[in-house]
This record gives structure tokens, sequence and C-alpha cells, in this order.
């Protein structure tokens, strides 16, 4: 009876596998091998067939979850297998740059499984960045308990400019990046709006008492920084725990900032960026004593989307290099640094030239990145 009972069990259990990774197991291989300044490096597809991937983090076992801009949530497994969709998600505006965006993990995921999420949220009229939490129960490949702790205070029309990178600093507190809707960029310097900013709270939606905004009248609490235009890629530096971030100029004038408390990053008044159809300067010039000045700017423009320190062993020349994915630019860029300042790039990848939307470092000391082109997940190696 007991050996009848443990083969009934094997089989639900394969049974189960079979259905939460109904993608099959992926055959892993080197896509490219393309040119660098240290020499040749190995592209590898690690898991491919996936719609619009939009963020990529590391569950402890080495598991990935992948958002599909639509509105699906994954686990990937190392060996590539997809999972169906994770349940329980709430609605999202899949329309435009909107949808689902970006997935960390909790302070605590170990302990109580909660992860964090952003998406455009789907109103009456318009729709708003928002950011919510739930438990993952990887068992049942469902979210339990989804919490919205924090939206926008505005929810325009159109389907542009969401930001929503979210990254969690030393103490626990979760920076939530939020674009300025791209027909409302004036509001970016509104300190009642919260188009156009990055934001700070705790994982509950409160507000920490450190903020720098706190106790300022008609100035929302939430703010950290203002005068942002599309923030999608942000990162914290390795040593000194400050968060850096990249934003979209619109032609010309991408931008790497170090974000400080409570200043002022200049969109739309000072900027390197010109209008699309005119390319007419926008704003009074690219400089200003109350305007922090971005570390690296590139026009024409990049479009930059997600961002990592290296600090791996796979590849040592790459230590303390900043890398950020391209959309337009359909590239890797790395930036080399001395302190507070970008002294170097190199642009790779321009051999495949695909849209590159997500970049983290995994477990293992190695880069991977979401090609949004081909629905893949890639993984950086040495020959």
């Amino acid at each position: 009876m007991k050996q009848v009972r443990a083969a009934v069990i094997r089989v639900i259990t394969a049974t189960a596998l079979i259905l939460i990774f109904s993608g099959g197991a992926w055959a892993e291989k080197t896509v490219a091998t393309v040119s660098s300044e240290i020499g040749p490096i190995r592209v590898v597809e690690v898991a491919g067939g996936l719609e619009i991937p939009w963020s990529l983090a590391f569950l402890p076992d080495g598991r990935m979850l992948v958002t599909e801009r639509p509105g699906r949530l994954r686990v990937v497994t190392a060996a590539g297998e997809i999972s169906r969709p994770v349940a329980g998600l709430p609605a999202v505006h899949a329309r435009g740059q909107g949808g689902l965006l970006d997935v960390v993990l909790g302070p605590d995921f170990a302990d109580d499984g909660l992860i964090f999420f952003s998406y455009a949220e789907p109103l009456q009229r318009g729709a708003r960045t928002a950011v919510a939490r739930a438990r993952l129960d990887l068992g049942e490949l469902r979210l339990e308990g989804v919490t919205r702790i924090f939206a926008q205070n505005e929810a325009p029309a159109g389907n542009n400019h969401w930001g929503s990178r979210l990254v969690f600093d030393p103490r626990g507190n979760l920076f939530v990046t939020l674009g300025e809707r791209f027909a409302h960029r004036d509001r970016a310097q509104d300190l009642d709006s919260h188009l156009g900013k990055i934001v700070r709270i705790r994982p509950d939606g409160s507000v920490p008492e450190d903020n720098p905004f706190l106790d300022k009248a008609n100035v929302l609490p939430e703010i950290w920084s203002y005068g942002h235009r599309n923030v999608q890629g942000a990162a914290l530096h390795p040593e000194t725990g400050v968060l850096w971030s990249h934003e979209h100029g619109p032609r010309g004038g991408d931008e790497v900032n170090i974000i400080r408390p409570g200043r002022n990053y200049g969109w739309p008044v000072i900027t390197h960026g010109r209008e699309y159809v005119t390319g007419f300067r926008i704003g009074e010039g690219t400089e200003r004593e109350d305007v922090e000045a971005p570390l690296q700017v590139w026009t024409p423009s990049i479009a930059p989307s997600g961002m990592a320190f290296y600090t791996g062993e796979e590849i040592p020349q790459w230590r303390g290099n900043l890398f950020v994915g391209a959309l337009r630019g359909s590239l890797l860029a790395r930036l080399e640094l001395d302190g507070e300042k970008v002294v170097r790039e190199e642009r790779l990848l321009k051999e495949i030239g695909h849209r590159i939307r997500d970049v983290r470092q995994g477990p293992d000391g190695r880069l991977y990145l979401l090609d949004e082109t081909a629905g893949r997940i890639l993984r950086l190696e040495l020959p």
C-alpha cells in the first residue's frame, strides 16, 4: 500500500509540474559571440517564447520571475522552462507602453514570500502607475493578498511614460520611479503631483520619516526627487548604497543621474533634449545652479531601459562598471566609472541589434538581459 501511495504521489507531482511549466524544457544555446574591448563575449539564450518581457527578478533558488507587458507574470527555471501565467494579478492597462511592468522581491521574501510589482492601473477615465504587493505561492503559482500600496494621484489619458522601476534601499524602503505621462511634462516640476517624480515609501505604502518634503506645505510627502521625464532604469550603487537612475530624453538628452533627496533634475526646463517634430530646444538651457547635472548624456537618444552595477566574478574586467540596456539604440552600454564620474563608454551587442529591456546580475555572477525584440532571456559569459 505504501508503494502504491508513493507512486500515486509521484504521478500527481509530475503532472503538476507539467501543468505549471507548460512551455517545456528550453534547449540553451549560444546565439552569438560578439566583440568587446576585452575580447569575444558569448551570448547565451536561456529561455525564449516570452511576449514583450519587461522585468526580471531572481528567486533564492535560482529561478526567475519575468513580467510580460500584456499582463502576465511567469516563473522561469534555470533550465529555461517557462511556467503558465501566475494567477491573481490585478487588471492592467496594457496599451502603448503600459501594462505589467517591474517586479522585485521584498526585503524579507525568504520569510514572508512577498513580491512587489508596478503596473499601469486602468481607471474609469485614464490610467496611472500603481504598485502592489502580494505573497507569491510558488506551489500553486498564484498571488495571495494582493494589496495596492501606491498609485499616482493623477490618471491622465494617454499610453506613454509610466516609469515604473522599483528598488529597495538598504533600510527596506521602496523607491518607485514615475513617468510624467508624456503630454503632461510641465507637471514634473510641480510638487503637488506624482508625475515625473521618484517617490520613496515603506513596504506598506506609508511615508518614511526622513523623506525630504515630509513637513513641507502643499508638497506630496512621498516625493524623493523631481523633474524627471521617464525613468526606466534604477539601481543602488554597490558601495555607497545611493540610488542611481537613467531616464529617457526625447530627441536626445537621455541621462544617467545620481538621485539625491529633494533635488530637481530639470525636466522639462533644463535638458539636452529637443522637440520630436521641430527639433527645437526644450526649456531654457542645459544647466542651472539649482538643478542636478547628469553624469552621462546620450544625444542622439539610445532610449535606455534597465540598469545594473556589475560586481560578479565571471568577467573581472567589468567589475564596478554600470550596464544600461537600450531600446532605440538596440545595444548594451558599458560605462566605466571613476567615483561619481563616467569616464568611458563601450557599446556592446550591436551585432545582434535587438531592444534590451532589462539588465540584471544573476546569483551566478553573470549578466542577464531581457531581449524584448525576440522575447527571450540572454546571459553573457566568456567563451
